[in-house]
């Protein structure tokens, strides 16, 4: 025993705040996937043992007990929705103190509301710690700073933070977003922290205020004006109104939206905001949460709320991407609204307040072209602007393009189908029509077989709904019912996923094969950064005269830009211009994953295309992303690539399903 204890060791508070941030990002992963995932998978995503998952697996339940947030099994770990409830609403809690991380935040508030500063020795007495733990806390307080205006000040035993209120409420800001997990920020967890009622009937009223002013208004983005507004109900409580800025002017739309603030914090939250709190307010909410024009055609847009040198940018830069990656985006009313987004991404970009979006990793990660065509726009814009454009900007962009791309593409990616329902009365017709209001966002019936003595063979749609059991079961033919079952909806679904996956991966089977060589094979290639990473794979296709030095330096850029990591496991550096001398993909694979852009990659593939691969860029693209989606394949891809032929033998493999 004396041996144990003498060799055990708690974790330092630096460790804490290291493993604490380490068991959020567990449970985020666990959080997007479905079913059991392996201890292994997990330890490869956080960069650490399946040891040490296991020691954090056993410190979330242990925080949120009796309830498990993670259940453990022969298949390894998955999410407890009940029990992750309960971790992220502790997590929430203002002056929650079971974790060094939690400790330090309610250190920072306490500076944050003390004029007058705190005294180490009542603190460490508040907090139940001792003060060289206070101390310590207070080091890493002067660390969280450093990139900010705020500093902190010490007499004796007192400590005080110096600093201006903006500074002050963009780090409460910044703190609870940490705080409460990465994504959209949860009106109960405001409550919680800031206000003493509730946030969800203010919400309400002041969505149907900027409704009712003609706006649209973008859910995603209001979420973080309301933490702002939050914070400024409660500094506002505590004597600390907002500093006069020279970043929010007072246009009339910020003077309407004004009133429409104060009446409605005054009445829910029974406070007085003043005019710099206000003015910034609402700014916040015109630059980041509305669009002019709801319901107006895209000429009275134009007239009234366009900047017509904006709109020339967005007209030359949406021109450009199209010619580039052959898409249509040239329909106008697509091109004044994005016009209209543009503008007030501009003026937050300069303001370098730039509008958080939840959904940057799944828009990167699912639609990996349609976020190559935002980078792109986005670098032209930045030009126009003088501007920078980040990841979740850049994914804003990403949503309008493909909603437009969406109505383009909903008739071409109708599945043609055939329905085999033997005739008796009008069955037939009802089965179809049946279909059709079920199916038809999915489905175009081409045909419907009445005879029960069908040609199988003959039948050459994508899909087969059939009444009539088929003489061997084929993966095009799914078998329902004469009286169109929710069941059946679901499994004609899923056929028509499985039918659409397989066909896309075939079609790029040869044309992805062709594009790989021995010599632009690399085994466990180390290198110290993404750039290291990229010049290592460049080399290899300079040496083979597929690029020269200026695409490989373009390739930096745009990886500069934004990260190319577009999975858990896979980075695609590339170019913008396709100006490649042939099409080609040069890719390493190592066992031991590396950093790359805030994730962990096993699989990097520098890829280069030239001109005449342009028609095939998007197809490529997209669909390698895809083949290396799903960690399970990556896994063994890794694992039995050996050498080149290996390689292509799993490539190949995990394309054929």
């Amino acid at each position: 025993m004396e041996r144990f204890a003498r060799t055990a060791r708690r974790p330092t508070d630096g460790e804490g705040i290291v493993a604490r941030e380490k068991h959020d990002r567990m449970l985020g992963y666990l959080a997007g996937r479905d079913g059991w995932t392996t201890a292994t998978e997990v330890a490869e995503v956080l960069g650490v043992t399946p040891r040490s998952v296991r020691s954090y697996v056993t410190a979330v339940n242990t925080r949120t007990a009796p309830h498990d947030v993670v259940e453990s099994g022969p298949n390894g770990y998955r999410l407890n929705a009940d029990g992750y409830a309960v971790y992220r609403r502790r997590a929430a809690s203002a002056f929650e103190s079971e974790t060094p991380r939690d400790r330090l935040y309610g250190l920072v508030r306490l500076l944050i509301s003390a004029p007058s500063g705190i005294d180490v020795h009542e603190t460490a007495q508040r907090l139940h710690v001792s003060e060289s733990t206070v101390e310590g806390d207070l080091g890493r307080v002067r660390a969280m700073l450093a990139d900010t205006a705020l500093t902190l000040d010490r007499s004796g035993s007192t400590v005080t933070m110096a600093g201006g209120e903006t500074e002050r409420r963009r780090l409460l800001s910044r703190m609870f977003r940490d705080e409460t997990d990465r994504g959209i920020v949860e009106l109960e967890a405001l409550q919680r922290a800031f206000a003493p009622n509730e946030f969800s009937p203010f919400k309400g009223e002041l969505l149907e205020a900027l409704t009712a002013r003609g706006y649209y208004v973008n859910e995603y983005g209001i979420a973080n004006v309301l933490l702002h507004i939050a914070i400024a109900i409660d500094r506002v409580t505590k004597d600390r109104p907002a500093e006069p800025t020279d970043h929010a002017p007072r246009t009339p739309e910020v003077e309407a939206v004004a009133e429409d603030l104060a009446r409605l914090v005054d009445a829910h939250f029974h406070v007085a905001l003043g005019e710099g709190d206000l003015v910034y307010l609402s700014y916040l909410l015109v630059t980041r949460v509305v669009t002019p024009g709801s319901g107006a055609p895209a000429e009275v847009l134009v007239d009234d709320y366009v900047n017509q040198d904006d709109l020339a940018a967005v007209r030359q830069a949406v021109d450009r991407a199209g010619r580039e990656y052959l898409v249509d985006l040239s329909d106008e009313d697509f091109i004044v609204r994005l016009t209209l987004h543009v503008q007030n991404l501009i003026r937050r970009a300069q303001d370098q307040s730039y509008s958080r979006n939840p959904l940057t990793r799944s828009i990167k990660t699912s639609y990996p072209m349609i976020y190559e065509l935002a980078v792109f726009i986005a670098s032209q814009l930045q030009r126009h602007g003088s501007i920078i454009i980040n990841d979740d900007e850049i994914a804003y962009i990403a949503m309008h393009v493909g909603a437009q791309l969406e109505q383009k593409a909903r008739k071409e990616a109708l599945l043609g189908s055939t329905i085999v329902s033997a005739g008796y009365y009008d069955m037939h017709e009802v089965l179809r029509r049946r279909v059709e209001s079920q199916l038809g966002d999915v489905l175009d019936v081409r045909s419907v077989i009445t005879r029960t003595d069908v040609d199988w063979a003959a039948i050459d749609t994508d899909l087969v709904l059939t009444t009539i059991e088929p003489p061997a079961p084929a993966d095009g033919i799914v078998v329902i019912q004469p009286f169109l079952t929710a069941a059946d909806v679901e499994r004609v679904r899923t056929a028509v996923s499985r039918v659409r996956r397989s066909s896309r991966l075939s079609e790029i089977t040869d044309e992805l094969l062709q594009y790989f060589h021995p010599d632009l094979f690399l085994r466990n290639a180390h290198a110290e950064d993404e750039e290291g990473m990229i010049r290592l794979l460049g080399e290899r296709m300079i040496a083979r005269g597929i690029i020269d030095e200026s695409y490989l330096t373009a390739a930096i850029e745009r990886e500069r830009m934004s990260s190319t990591a577009f999975t858990d496991t896979l980075a695609v550096p590339h170019a913008m211009a396709m100006t490649a001398h042939s099409t080609a993909i040069a890719i390493a694979v190592n066992e031991t994953p590396m950093e790359w852009g805030g994730a962990r990659v096993s699989v990097v593939a520098l890829v280069a295309f030239s001109e005449s691969g342009r028609a095939a860029f998007q197809t490529v693209f997209d669909q390698f992303v895809e083949v290396f989606s799903e960690r399970s394949s990556v896994a063994r891809i890794i694992r039995r690539s050996e050498d080149f032929a290996g390689f292509i033998d799993e490539l190949v493999h995990v394309i054929d399903g």
